[in-house]
C-alpha cells in the first residue's frame, strides 16, 4: 500500500475523515476530507513521511502553518487548524474549488488590461493583509493563486509554497519559482515584504504580455538576469497597455529595492488612482469637440450601384434620380453613425442634483430611490436619533453628480440603538465560530494572538470585555486566541572537561533533559565528559534531550 492509499478512509484526531486525494507535492500530500464537527469538505495537507523524519523540517513547517492560520482575508485561502504530533503533521485548509490563475493564463494567454488591474488589486490585498501581520509568502507565482468561478482570487500557502519549493529544488527539479524569484532572494539574502511586490510585478508581467519576462536555458541564466536585466517595454508587445500601468507594473517588479514599491499598500493605492483616473478619461470633456467620420463610397461603388438599379427598374434615370438616391443613401448612413457612435461622442454626461437623504428612514430610501444610486451604509451607534434614520451623506444633498455607467455611489450613516448586551463566554470555541456569533449579536471583533499551555491552538482562551460584562451595542470586542505553547529555547552549554555528574546537573540548570552516556576510549580521566551530541552554542528547544560521550580512562 502506498503512502497516499494508507489515509484514505482513515479519521484523523476523531474529526477529519480522509475521503480522496486532490493533489500531492514534494513535501506534502493534499486530500478532501469531511469535518465532522462543523460537517464541511476542508482540504487537508500532510506532511510525507520522508520529510516528517526531519526534525528542522518539522520545526519550520510548524511555524509557518501556526502563523498562517491567523490571517484572515477573502483574498488568501483561509486555515483552519493545524496539527502536529509525533506520528504525522498535517494543516486543515478551505477547501477552494477552481482552478490556478496559471490554468487561467495558459488556456487564455495575454489578459485583458482590466482584468489584469481586478486580479492585481485581489492579490495586493492579500498581500497587504499578511505583510502587515509580518507574514512573507516568499512564493508568489500564478501557480499558488486560485481562480474561483465568480473571478474571486485567492492566494495559497503563504510561507508553505517556499518550503516545498525548497523540497523540489534539493531532489534537483523546479517547479518555476525561477521566473518570478526577486533579486535579492537570487543573491541569497532574506525575502521581505518587497520581495513579494517583485514577484507579483512579473505575474502582473506576464498577465499583460502572455509571456515572461526573463527566460534562460539554466536556472542560473535566468536568475542572472533577474539581478541584471530589464524586461522588454510592455506597450512593443501591445501598444493597448495604458502607459500609467505598464509604469506601474515596471516599478512593482524594479530590481532595485530602493525604486521598487515599499509596501503593498503603496502598490494598491497606485492602482485605485489608476483606475479612478482611467473612468475619469472615458467620459466626454464639456468643450470636446470631434468631427464625425465621413462616409466614403468610391467611384466603382457607385457606378455599380446605379448599373443595378438601371436594370432592377429597367428604365432610364435621370442625373437628378440618380444624386437624389445618393443624398439619401449618405443621408441614411449619416443617421446610423450618429444614433450608434458619434452622438454619444458629441452628447455630455448625464446629471443629477444629489438628494437630501438624511432625516429619512433607511428602508424607505432603499425601497423608493431611484435603481441609479448605490449605497455604501455605515452604522452609528447612538441615541441622539431614533433607530434606522440616516444622519448623514456623502457626498452633501444638492451637488451636482455626473452618472456613471455604474451609477452614483453614496455614503450614507445609519443610526443604530445603543442597547446594552451581555458578552456571552465563548472561551473553548473555535475563534471563527466564536467571531461569526459576536458579528451576529452587532459587535465589532479583533483577534488577538496569545501562547498558552492549556487551550488548544485556533481556541478562544478569553474576551475584552469579559463573558458577562455589559456592553453597548455595536462595541469592540477583543478575542485572544491561542496559538499553542509557548516554545522557548535555549543555548546549549559547553559540558566537554566536566565530570558526568556535573555535566547531568548543569543540563538541568538549562532546562535541558539528560538522554544516557556513550562510555568511549579516550586518554582523559574516566568519567570525564569528552563530547556531546549538540554543538555548543546552538539553540535548541526547552527540554531536549542531550547525549554525552563519556572518557573510560587512560586503560
Amino acid at each position: 500500500m502506498n503512502e497516499e492509499e494508507k489515509y484514505i478512509g482513515k479519521l484523523l484526531d476523531d474529526r477529519y475523515e480522509i475521503i480522496e486525494t486532490i493533489g500531492e507535492g514534494g513535501m506534502a500530500l493534499v486530500f478532501r476530507a469531511l469535518d465532522h464537527r462543523l460537517n464541511r469538505n476542508v482540504a487537508v495537507k500532510i506532511m510525507r513521511e520522508e520529510m516528517a523524519r526531519d526534525e528542522e523540517f518539522r520545526r519550520r513547517f510548524c511555524a509557518e502553518s501556526h502563523a498562517v492560520a491567523m490571517l484572515s482575508n477573502p483574498n488568501i485561502v483561509a486555515v483552519y487548524d493545524v496539527s502536529h504530533s509525533d506520528e504525522r503533521e498535517y494543516i486543515v485548509m478551505e477547501l477552494i474549488s477552481g482552478i490556478t490563475l496559471k490554468q487561467y493564463m495558459d488556456k487564455k494567454g495575454a489578459l485583458d488590461w482590466k482584468e489584469v488591474v481586478h486580479f492585481t488589486k485581489q492579490i495586493t490585498r492579500a498581500l497587504s493583509h499578511a505583510h502587515e501581520r509580518g507574514i512573507i509568502h516568499r512564493d508568489i507565482k500564478p501557480q499558488n493563486i486560485m481562480l474561483l468561478r465568480d473571478g474571486t482570487l485567492k492566494v495559497a500557502d503563504f510561507g508553505i509554497a517556499a518550503l516545498e519549493n525548497e523540497v523540489y529544488e534539493n531532489n534537483g527539479q523546479t517547479i518555476g519559482s525561477i521566473h518570478y524569484i526577486a533579486p535579492e532572494q537570487a543573491r541569497g539574502n532574506n525575502p521581505d515584504a518587497r520581495s513579494d511586490i517583485y514577484s507579483l510585478g512579473v505575474v502582473m508581467y506576464e498577465m499583460l504580455s502572455g509571456e515572461l519576462p526573463y527566460t534562460g536555458n539554466t536556472l542560473a541564466e535566468i536568475a542572472v538576469k533577474h539581478m541584471n536585466a530589464r524586461p522588454a517595454p510592455l506597450r512593443e508587445k501591445n501598444p493597448a497597455i495604458p502607459e500609467e500601468l505598464e509604469r506601474i507594473t515596471l516599478k512593482a517588479m524594479n530590481a532595485d529595492l530602493a525604486q521598487r514599491y515599499q509596501t503593498a499598500s503603496e502598490l494598491l493605492a497606485d492602482l485605485d488612482l489608476f483606475t479612478q483616473n482611467t473612468m475619469k478619461q472615458d467620459l466626454p470633456a464639456d468643450n470636446e469637440t470631434e468631427e464625425a467620420p465621413k462616409p466614403v463610397v468610391s467611384y466603382s461603388e457607385l457606378t455599380k450601384a446605379s448599373y443595378n438599379i438601371r436594370r432592377k427598374k429597367a428604365s432610364r434615370v435621370s442625373f437628378l434620380s440618380g444624386s437624389f438616391a445618393l443624398l439619401l443613401l449618405a443621408l441614411g448612413i449619416f443617421v446610423f453613425l450618429w444614433n450608434f457612435w458619434v452622438k454619444d461622442l458629441f452628447s455630455p454626461a448625464e446629471r443629477l442634483d444629489l438628494p437630501n437623504f438624511v432625516g429619512s428612514r433607511y428602508d424607505d430610501v432603499v425601497r423608493d430611490a431611484d435603481s441609479i444610486f448605490n449605497f455604501v451604509i455605515t452604522d452609528v451607534y447612538t441615541n441622539d436619533a431614533e433607530p434606522g434614520i440616516i444622519i448623514s451623506q456623502k457626498p452633501d444633498p444638492g451637488r451636482s453628480m455626473s452618472i456613471e455607467n455604474d451609477g452614483v455611489t453614496v455614503e450614507i450613516s445609519v443610526s443604530r440603538s445603543m442597547t446594552s448586551i451581555e458578552v456571552p463566554d465563548l472561551s473553548g470555541y473555535d475563534y471563527r465560530t466564536a467571531a461569526e456569533q459576536l458579528q451576529k449579536m452587532g459587535f465589532s471583533v479583533e483577534i488577538e494572538s496569545a501562547t498558552s499551555d492549556t487551550v488548544a491552538h485556533n481556541y478562544v482562551i478569553s474576551s475584552s470585555p469579559a463573558a458577562g460584562e455589559m456592553v453597548i451595542s455595536g462595541s469592540l470586542i477583543y478575542l485572544s486566541v491561542s496559538s499553542g505553547p509557548q516554545v522557548v529555547y535555549v543555548e546549549m552549554p559547553n559540558l566537554i572537561g566536566l565530570s558526568e555528574e556535573a555535566a547531568i546537573k548543569k543540563l538541568e540548570s538549562n532546562n535541558l533533559s539528560y538522554a544516557g552516556s556513550e562510555w568511549i576510549d579516550s586518554p582523559l580521566d574516566r568519567g570525564t565528559v569528552v563530547g556531546q551530541d549538540v554543538q555548543i552554542g546552538e539553540s535548541v528547544e526547552e527540554h531536549s534531550k542531550v547525549t554525552l560521550q563519556v572518557s573510560l580512562g587512560r586503560e
